[in-house]
């Protein structure tokens, strides 16, 4: 049976008079709607792109200062635990550097030399390696390790501050002070104002 058969007379006129333009299915779209959604997609990423480069480098520097946190807790809780001299420090032919954005190594020292040596029986313990993109890292001034005692606390009277400075966003900086106890604390953003401090409100900074 045809459809015109079944339908009620009413809406068979109704479909025969419908406008033409109206009937027709529409596809695509105009050259003017097009570029409308390019400049609209255009103004999106240029106010979203900068947000998002912030974020990928708070995450990083974020993410190092952990990384920096959970080998300082390592070092100490082993030398408390084991009574030994346990060192912090980026070794380069077995010898403490000051060059702390490289692999940083956690040691037992049992000859107190001050150097990493198998045949002195000293026990690599951890590593951690290094930072990217040319960021920086900087401990006290021109320090070449920290050294844990069996209570914990520094090998020395001074206490000392991991500086991290990420390439080209100086604001963003951030930093662990280390106590002449062992123990540390990372820098905050005390006033909200998106620049880290320590608790004495200095700013971070590896210059």
């Amino acid at each position: 049976m045809l459809l015109a058969q079944r339908l009620p007379i009413q809406y068979v006129n109704l479909l025969l008079n419908y406008p033409q333009k109206a009937r027709k299915l529409v596809s695509g779209i105009t050259l003017i709607e097009l570029m409308v959604g390019i400049s609209i997609s255009a103004v999106i990423t240029s106010i979203a792109l900068p947000n998002l480069n912030d974020f990928i480098v708070q995450l990083r520097v974020d993410n190092e200062i952990s990384r920096l946190g959970r080998l300082l807790h390592i070092a100490r809780n082993f030398a408390i635990n084991t009574g030994s001299h346990t060192i912090i420090c980026p070794l380069q032919n077995n010898i403490c550097t000051t060059d702390w954005h490289k692999n940083l190594s956690v040691f037992v020292d049992l000859n107190a030399d001050n150097r990493f040596d198998l045949n002195d029986g000293d026990l690599l313990i951890t590593t951690k390696a290094a930072i990217k993109d040319r960021d920086i890292l900087i401990y006290a001034k021109n320090r070449t390790r920290i050294t844990y005692q069996a209570t914990g606390h520094l090998f020395g009277l001074a206490n000392g501050t991991f500086r991290y400075c990420p390439k080209n966003f100086q604001q963003k900086s951030r930093a662990i002070v280390v106590a002449r106890s062992g123990r540390f604390y990372s820098s905050t953003d005390i006033n909200k104002d998106g620049i880290d401090t320590t608790r004495s409100n200095k700013a971070i900074t590896c210059q």
